[in-house]
């Protein structure tokens, strides 16, 4: 579908955003000596509409996403023309403002909306290039098979750490309580894994266990001094148990962090929108009641 996007109905909103263009550019020339271009004149203000109407007409999307019982048109549909009408506007907005730049609220509109257009960019290659990365990520399964596995795998595991001396089975709990799976918004963003565990029961002292590495490596030395074989064959069964639970973990954080690399640009996209439409309320106003 996300490659769909931009070959929606046979280029459709290409075809439309071209001509569109080419129509601007017309207009835009036939300004002449004595009328030199600007966003006052004729040819100004009808850029200037155009643009106007691209804005709101844009804006309208993320309305249109979440109708899902509207019959006007389909989101495939409404995003393909958000992509190429609002990258249009690059073009349009710059021949309706005549390509001046000053310092007042025209030009914080212009470039405003020049932010809300390359954020945009940015939200199409995220769209168009994570979902993909997420499913290879996940290798034939999903986010809730994995955190149900992980809470299978960790019962399992502290089944096992009964079997084994006291200080050993409270360093196994002390790891499952302290893993970190999600984190805060900057640690899903960076994929860090901020899981800690006691070495000593009796000690408020937390060390890192990242990707499990610590509690692994003391597993793994605990096999050649356990104190049976029942203690011994316990003790390699976790250590198996905590290898799968690793490549669990590693698979959880990664989902997260890119479903944040999806999420992160409307952080930025939302509210530049709305400055942009705020901006672009005064800039009208202004227009008409000083010009």
């Amino acid at each position: 579908m996300h490659q769909n996007l931009l070959k929606y109905k046979n280029y459709r909103y290409l075809k439309l955003t071209i001509l569109l263009l080419i129509s601007s550019v017309v207009l835009y020339l036939t300004h002449n000596e004595a009328q030199p271009p600007n966003g006052g004149t004729f040819q100004g203000y009808i850029l200037g509409i155009i643009s106007t109407f691209f804005i709101l007409l844009l804006t309208y999307l993320g309305i249109r996403k979440r109708k899902y019982s509207s019959s006007i048109g389909t989101v495939e549909g409404w995003t393909s023309a958000h992509i190429y009408l609002g990258t249009s506007l690059l073009l349009i907005a710059s021949l309706h403002a005549a390509f001046q730049i000053g310092w007042n609220i025209h030009t914080l509109a212009y470039f405003l909306m020049i932010a809300v257009v390359l954020s945009g960019f940015y939200g199409l290659f995220s769209y168009m290039h994570y979902p993909r990365v997420y499913s290879n990520n996940n290798t034939g399964g999903s986010q809730d098979e994995w955190l149900q596995e992980i809470a299978e795998n960790d019962e399992i595991i502290k089944e096992k750490a009964g079997l084994c001396r006291g200080n050993i089975r409270l360093f196994i709990l002390s790891a499952l309580e302290h893993t970190s799976m999600s984190g805060k918004f900057h640690s899903q963003l960076r994929g860090k894994d901020s899981s800690t565990v006691k070495m000593q029961a009796d000690s408020k002292k937390l060390i890192s266990n990242k990707n499990q590495e610590t509690v692994i490596n003391v597993l793994s030395s605990a096999v050649s001094n356990s104190l049976n074989k029942e203690e011994a064959i316990a003790l390699n069964s976790l250590l198996s148990l905590f290898s799968r639970r690793q490549r669990l973990l590693k698979i959880v954080r990664r989902n997260l962090q890119i479903k944040t690399y999806l999420k992160v640009w409307l952080l930025f996209h939302i509210p530049l929108t709305i400055a942009l439409l705020a901006a672009l309320i005064v800039h009208i106003l202004v227009v008409f009641i000083y010009w």
